[in-house]
């Protein structure tokens, strides 16, 4: 007799790539404080009474588990967090069990050794992501990229086919960055993937192949927090009012992990392009304007994000605007990426294969189906996976 457990209907497996992080940490905490009821699930979208219906995954049957390739303990995370300010200290007591136990479900992160073929390193990830499913008896694992963010990914042949890549990986190291290694791992697992970073993940060609072959969901990517949410909002009002809008500049102010990683010239690239992917589709090109990340330690976990708008009016008129926006961006990402989790597990239940539009509402820079414009207007989005799961896109 099997000692595995039976899949249990409505247990959901959240695997997170970098399940240390700040984002997978508050999440936990999130998650567990949300089920015993401590804190409302401000936030959280899914929660709204639009979804009520939806049959969504309750939050206190999601199983978490993940790859890191560090090794701090998640109730000490959670403690450093909680002395950000992130979420209340009085919390901890009581989330310490669902953190130990998350805590022991996190695995070595990329073990690609350069001498040695990825596909080596790709089936260990595999592996990691079967086992918990297997051992926890859930009807399905999503996993969610959180990691830090990379830069933009140079063109490979290998990258193209699926054909082509596999035997790449089955030859040679270095084939695919780290974000698109643990996406095909998960799509081998056979688990939706969620990129909640700007970094390539599932966005290589040979990977969004594998994807519609094995009949899996994906979304992405960059989760949507704070000054593009903002932006997103804005936008559709000064198209729709005929503003033209003449620059939109901004200035973010970063401390902690994040900032620390964008501090990168390459990785901030892929952040900045992700940034403006939706004002150029909501405003057109003639937007001028850039974004300046700057890394201030001191800051912590918060995130300041100034933006500064001109725009002209009737009769040429010279106007502007500006907001600032200042939040912990952990406490913002943690909820969506709850959030993401629950809709991507119930969409592939309703049999959705390949990139999830209607969860468009969730990111930066949306993955869509080839050779259809993505929604950047954030009303529209919402309305799309409002209506998706209502049943009207089913």
């Amino acid at each position: 007799m099997s000692d595995t457990p039976a899949c249990e209907a409505g247990r959901t497996g959240v695997w997170f790539v970098g399940a240390r992080g700040s984002v997978a940490t508050t999440a936990v905490v999130g998650a567990s404080a949300v089920a015993a009821g401590l804190v409302p699930p401000v936030g959280m979208v899914s929660e709204l009474d639009d979804f009520a219906a939806a049959g969504l995954a309750p939050v206190d049957r999601l199983v978490f588990g993940g790859h890191d390739v560090t090794g701090i303990p998640l109730p000490k995370r959670a403690e450093q967090l909680a002395v950000g300010g992130v979420f209340r200290r009085s919390l901890l007591a009581v989330v310490e069990p669902a953190l130990r136990a998350a805590d022991r479900e996190i695995r070595p992160g990329d073990r690609t050794a350069p001498d040695r073929p990825q596909q080596e390193a790709a089936a260990a990830l595999t592996e990691d992501i079967v086992a918990f499913r297997d051992r926890h008896g859930l009807g399905q694992v999503v996993v969610v990229d959180v990691s830090s963010t990379e830069p933009p990914v140079a063109p490979h042949p290998a990258h193209e086919s699926l054909p082509a890549l596999e035997e790449a990986l089955a030859h040679s190291s270095g084939i695919l960055p780290a974000s698109s290694l643990y996406a095909y791992a998960a799509l081998r697992a056979d688990c939706g993937f969620v990129e909640f970073t700007p970094s390539p993940g599932i966005r290589i060609p040979a990977l969004r192949e594998l994807a519609e072959l094995r009949g899996l969901p994906y979304a992405g990517s960059d989760g949507k927090t704070g000054e593009t949410l903002v932006r997103a909002a804005l936008g559709p009002m000064f198209a729709h009012r005929a503003l033209r809008v003449r620059s939109w500049s901004g200035t973010n102010l970063l401390g902690g992990g994040d900032g620390a990683t964008l501090a990168d010239p390459e990785a901030a690239r892929s952040k900045n392009t992700s940034k403006r992917s939706g004002l150029t589709a909501m405003l057109g090109e003639q937007v001028e304007g850039f974004t300046h990340i700057d890394y201030v330690p001191s800051m912590g976990e918060l995130k300041t994000a100034w933006d500064h708008i001109a725009f002209e009016g009737f009769l040429g008129s010279a106007m502007t605007l500006q907001f600032t926006w200042q939040g912990l961006d952990s406490a913002l990402a943690a909820p969506l990426v709850l959030d993401l989790a629950r809709f991507l597990a119930r969409a592939r239940e309703h049999g959705a294969v390949g990139p999830q539009e209607q969860l468009s509402f969730f990111f930066k820079d949306p993955l869509h189906a080839d050779g259809s414009p993505a929604e950047h207007r954030l009303v529209a989005q919402f309305e799309a996976l409002r209506s998706w799961y209502a049943g009207d896109g089913r």
